[in-house]
């Protein structure tokens, strides 16, 4: 069960989309006479995962509590094309308002869980996890990050404020690894470090300087096999850079621990909803 995300963010998440698309009012929904009621259903028209049933609620709770929306799955559950995925009822005015922006949610959500969990799927029984990364829509980065959970995949760090990655340019400026290496360990007691690494020296050093965490920056598959051999479990190594779908269970099966992929959150294909009425 993927803990549910925070309701203070998705409620601000929701009130700028709202504030982007409604603006000082509908003006379309305001040619309606008022007791006009709707039905409707939300149907999925590929094979996906479901992401992002809060979002959808709040949108409507918003601007109508009189809206209902009953669910006919669970969040993060498989689905095939043809699935009706939820049945709403109320005012017509409010869910005429509503449907753009609840269904960008859905769509942007469920796009995310559902690459993750081919991601996740192609590595199956390897025990590797898969990452996301930091390359997220802006203001949207914790709903990507529990679309990614949703996903069956892991959450690498929130933000540059709750752990510690040091990465080239990083070292550049401190001189070296080791020394990039000691700074952070003796500076964030308590925060996990990790350092990037383009070759197998530069993680000779890491591990040697007491890091227990190194990122493999665009290593081969012989490379990455050679990094397992040298850090034999005292550094947990996290493979990252041009990992495809067709590629990540080879990188996988060379013993890493972790693959993060920036395509989870980055290259965002919305999955394909309809909205109909009836």
């Amino acid at each position: 069960m993927v803990p549910g995300p925070d309701p203070e963010a998705v409620a601000a998440n929701v009130a700028a989309a709202l504030a982007e698309d409604v603006g000082p009012g509908d003006r379309t929904a305001a040619l309606l006479d008022a007791g006009v009621r709707l039905a409707a259903a939300v149907v999925c028209r590929e094979e996906a995962v479901v992401c992002g049933r809060p979002w959808f609620d709040a949108v409507f709770a918003r601007l109508d509590p009189a809206v209902a929306v009953r669910w006919r799955v669970a969040e993060g559950e498989r689905v095939g094309p043809g699935t009706v995925l939820c049945e709403l009822e109320g005012p017509a005015a409010p869910l005429l308002t509503g449907e753009r922006t609840a269904l960008n949610f859905l769509q942007t959500l469920s796009g995310t869980a559902t690459v993750t969990r081919r991601y996740v799927d192609a590595v199956a029984g390897t025990g590797v996890r898969i990452l996301d990364t930091r390359k997220t829509l802006p203001g949207l980065r914790a709903a990507q990050k529990y679309a990614v959970r949703a996903g069956g995949g892991h959450n690498h760090r929130m933000g540059l404020y709750d752990a510690v990655l040091v990465k080239e340019n990083h070292i550049a400026a401190l001189g070296s690894v080791a020394e990039a290496v000691r700074r952070a360990l003796a500076r964030n007691p308590g925060l996990e470090v990790e350092v990037e690494v383009e070759d197998l020296g530069q993680l000779e050093e890491a591990v040697a300087a007491g890091a227990r965490r190194a990122l493999l920056d665009n290593f081969p598959l012989e490379g990455l096999r050679e990094a397992v051999r040298i850090a034999r479990g005292r550094c947990r190594l996290e493979a990252s850079g041009d990992v495809t779908l067709e590629r990540v269970r080879a990188v996988a099966e060379t013993g890493v621990d972790d693959i993060s992929v920036g395509a989870l959150t980055k290259h965002v294909r919305a999955v394909d909803l309809s909205l109909r009425y009836r």
